[in-house]
């Protein structure tokens, strides 16, 4: 049976005033059933069929709708914007774009107040989330043909994204069709409702988009940003889909808010609800607000836009994958994908309607917004040094977001200041230097520079949907510090720096190890047939300090390689990295080129398992960083396929996060014999709790209990209703620590002493007897967000990075994400190390 609704008194004209029908003003308009043969509901549409049809509204309702190809996917589908309002404000449009970022303070010239409300409207971010691309269609097709919203397009503009994920769209919608048969099966235990691994949700390289919007990472989410920074909407909805037991969510959202959300912010969340509510209460559907979809972790979809002055919201259907055309519920009752289509379908046109009701309100406060954030800045802090003695390459990387983000970047004045400083948690006294970066919070987009860098973000409930600490600072892993103060900069385009070119013949060339751009290049080398040397202590040359990691590049061993300086020099501009020319292998100070403490680093052949069993997303991480940043080769191998995994011809395997390694990991097994004989295995996350229990030489670290005392007896005695409360003290959902380091081992070449690791779980593990404790823990190590009282007691004196000889073999032990979404820069040179530098012997080319 179809969904139950409550029967209500009213007419039935107002009862179906959205769902209804409508003739179109201009009878060519295809409706969606005219393109697609179908209504919307009955199949899912590919998402060349959903471009298909906006491209026919667009050649039929010249006037009024336009369309913008913003960039391509993975795959190469096509990523595209429909902008639609009226004939007279279609005709200007450029320069009510241009007229908005006046508003905004990212153009100059005074902005004409008397201006339309702009409306942003995304769907299908998680690709198996497919009801919103149905109603996309219907939306758009409503504000081309209904009456009513002719008059809300006079003073509003909608731009509607109808699928920002095609790449994982597509993935669902093929594997749906192919398992259906001629009618769908409701039966949720049938297989049309168990998607396959990786399942569709997320893009080609299994990222979740929608936690992608700051860091910008993908591709999808990079092109989409560069064209929503030359808009900047005032209202932005993002559309998704939870389990298919759940009701409608729509805002006004839940704590925690982030404390830069603005009054006017918050209240037109709550005007928007109501709105929406009242057509949900006419039509008996079930929805509810204020819980579980919070405004605070700042790469979502609707803190993103919040953050950059919009009103942005996250709506969420019930559905998900497992719905598929249509699901029996434990109520006993059919959710459809019709249903699912007409319940975004009614939030979005209610969202053009209270944004066009209140287009006046929604430029002024806009204008405010901004007028504030440039006149007095967010926020306790006012400035944000970022120490010009940081490694050049891992500034470059801060840049090139902040860049991406529209953050405008100066630089300091000779002189003094105070500040917090990240590293110590102190406030203190520090030089300011010419070529150190500050990023000030007054600024157009202030807020957003107050929410990515601040030491540690307020939380007003701890109860939170995401990660609760991201400081850039501890996430790229540089000197820092926080300033109450607004400092004097020199303005001046922040860019980043190019390597020194460098000609000529040569005995060799040395290159610090400092970040990722240093591993890309040796990535480079090694593929191209050029062997390198890594020295396991530090030298000094030419009255220049080289660390313990550095790479040594000498002629030695590569008459091979034709031309081999060219080579090298043309690797190291492709690269930007900087290479020192050498003319002799003696140093001035600690080891010489030709010594035991110089390693060859050979090109190793690398595997990663995949597939079932193995988390989607954690594998992803890694498929994109060696695919991406690394651009090295990789193997994935299929977890069900690793018996038959012909273990030899490989020389390093990585088992990313997940949770079905008992069998791989027998102590008996193909794995540990492989190990034995002189592979090297990286365990990653849950990866290494699973080789705990199968005693791969680590152990957890016991639980640490408080004394009891006799009114323990009572802890046991709870209210029902605290439940969700009592378990925030077993609670980490991402929270910052400081981790010690052993940067005299190679798995922390090019480190300090000093790591910061975003962690999201309570566990750590016994210091090894047998093995290198690379990185550690000790004694109150909570650097940022929040962890539960009763983890804090135990997330302190254990091991989260380790490296242990098996047999001629190595494992390395990376317990927390150090690839996390991928923004977490300060973490990837870590598996540089893995991968090349642990376990070499010292022999010579």
């Amino acid at each position: 049976m179809k969904l139950k609704m409550q029967s209500l008194p009213a007419p039935l004209a107002i009862v179906l005033l959205l769902l209804t029908s409508f003739t179109s003003p201009a009878q060519n308009i295809p409706s969606p059933k005219a393109y697609l043969g179908y209504e919307i509901g009955e199949n899912f549409s590919r998402h060349h069929q959903v471009i298909g049809y906006f491209q026919a509204l667009a050649n039929a309702a010249t006037s009024q709708i336009k369309l913008q190809q913003y960039g391509a996917t993975n795959e190469g589908r096509p990523l595209m914007l429909a902008f639609i309002s009226s004939a007279e404000n279609m005709a200007r449009l450029d320069d009510i774009r241009q007229n908005n970022l006046r508003h905004a303070g990212m153009l100059s010239g005074n902005a004409d107040m008397n201006s339309p409300a702009i409306v942003w409207l995304s769907y299908n971010v998680h690709g198996n989330e497919t009801s919103s691309s149905e109603a996309a269609m219907k939306t758009a097709h409503f504000l081309l043909t209904d009456s009513r919203a002719a008059g809300w397009l006079k003073n509003t503009i909608v731009v509607i994204d109808p699928c920002i994920n095609p790449d994982g769209r597509d993935r669902y919608v093929n594997w749906y069709n192919s398992v259906k048969g001629k009618q769908m099966n409701p039966d949720p235990q049938s297989r049309e409702h168990s998607e396959p691994w990786p399942g569709g949700r997320s893009n080609h390289y299994n990222f979740d988009l929608n936690r992608d919007w700051a860091w910008q990472t993908q591709v999808e989410t990079q092109q989409r940003i560069k064209v929503y920074n030359q808009w900047m909407p005032h209202i932005h909805v993002d559309f998704h889909e939870q389990g298919y037991n759940e009701p409608y969510y729509f805002a006004p959202a839940a704590e925690p808010f982030h404390e830069v959300i603005t009054p006017w912010q918050r209240s037109f969340q709550e005007s928007i609800g109501r709105n929406h509510a009242k057509y949900f209460d006419l039509q008996g559907w079930l929805y509810f607000t204020k819980e579980r979809f919070d405004l605070f972790y700042p790469s979502y979809g609707d803190t993103w836009p919040t953050y950059n002055g919009a009103i942005g919201m996250t709506y969420e259907q019930g559905g998900h994958s497992r719905a598929g055309l249509g699901v029996i519920n434990e109520d006993g009752d059919t959710l459809t994908l019709a249903d699912r289509a007409d319940h975004h379908f009614t939030t979005g046109i209610s969202t053009v309607e209270i944004s066009s009701m209140n287009a006046g309100k929604l430029v002024e406060n806009f204008n405010t917004y901004f007028a504030d954030a440039t006149k007095n800045g967010a926020g306790t802090y006012k400035s944000f040094v970022v120490k010009g003695n940081n490694a050049q390459s891992k500034m470059d990387k801060l840049i090139q977001l902040l860049q991406r983000n529209g953050i405008t970047v100066g630089y300091a004045n000779n002189g003094t200041a105070k500040g917090f400083n990240y590293a110590s948690q102190k406030e203190e006294s520090f030089n300011l230097e010419r070529g150190d970066l500050v990023i000030s919070t007054v600024q157009p987009r202030g807020s957003l520079v107050q929410v990515l860098f601040e030491p540690s973000s307020m939380l007003s409930d701890s109860a939170t949907y995401d990660i609760t600490a991201w400081s850039l600072p501890y996430a790229h892993g540089l000197q820092a510090y926080a300033v109450k103060e607004k400092l004097a900069v020199t303005p001046g385009m922040a860019v980043p720096a190019i390597a020194e070119v460098v000609t000529g013949k040569h005995y060799g060339y040395a290159v610090a190890w400092q970040s990722m751009k240093e591993a890309a290049f040796l990535s480079s080398l090694l593929q191209a047939g050029v062997k390198a040397r890594f020295t396991e202590k530090p030298f000094v040359l030419n009255n220049k300090d080289y660390a313990a990691g550095s790479l040594i590049l000498l002629k030695t061993s590569n008459a091979g390689v034709i031309d081999f300086d060219l080579t090298v020099q043309r690797i190291a501009q492709q690269h930007a990295v900087r290479i020192v020319p050498i003319n002799t292998g003696f140093a001035d100070k600690g080891v010489d080129f030709g010594s035991p403490d110089v390693k060859s680093i050979l090109p190793p052949k690398v595997a990663m398992i995949s597939g079932d069993g193995v988390s989607s997303l954690g594998a992803g991480e890694v498929w994109h960083y060696f695919d991406t940043e690394l651009q090295y080769p990789v193997s994935l191998i299929n977890l069900n396929d690793a018996a038959r995994m012909r273990w030899d011809n490989y020389d390093v395997v990585i088992l990313p996060d997940g949770f079905r390694y008992q069998q791989l990991l027998a102590k008996d097994g193909e794995l540990a014999g492989w190990v034995q004989r002189g592979g090297k295995v990286i365990l990653m996350e849950n990866a290494v709790a699973q080789a705990a229990r199968a005693d791969w030489g680590i152990k957890t670290r016991e639980d640490v209990d408080a004394k009891k005392d006799k009114e323990d007896e009572y802890a046991n005695l709870k209210k029902y209703a605290d439940r969700e409360r009592d378990g925030l003290k077993e609670f980490n959902p991402g929270s910052i620590f400081r981790v010690h380091l052993d940067n005299t081992h190679p798995l922390a070449f090019g480190y300090g002493e000093e790591y910061y690791t975003l962690k999201g779980d309570g566990t750590v593990y016994q210091f090894m007897k047998d093995g290198w404790n690379v990185g550690v823990i000790k004694k109150n190590p909570l650097m940022a967000g929040f962890a539960g009282s009763a983890l804090k007691k135990q997330l302190q004196d254990g091991l989260i990075f380790g490296h242990m000889n098996m047999g001629r073999g190595n494992v390395i032990y990376l317990a927390d994400d150090i690839l996390f979404r991928e923004f977490w820069e300060n973490g990837k040179l870590l598996m540089a190390n893995a991968i090349f530098m642990v376990g070499r012997a010292g022999s010579s080319l």
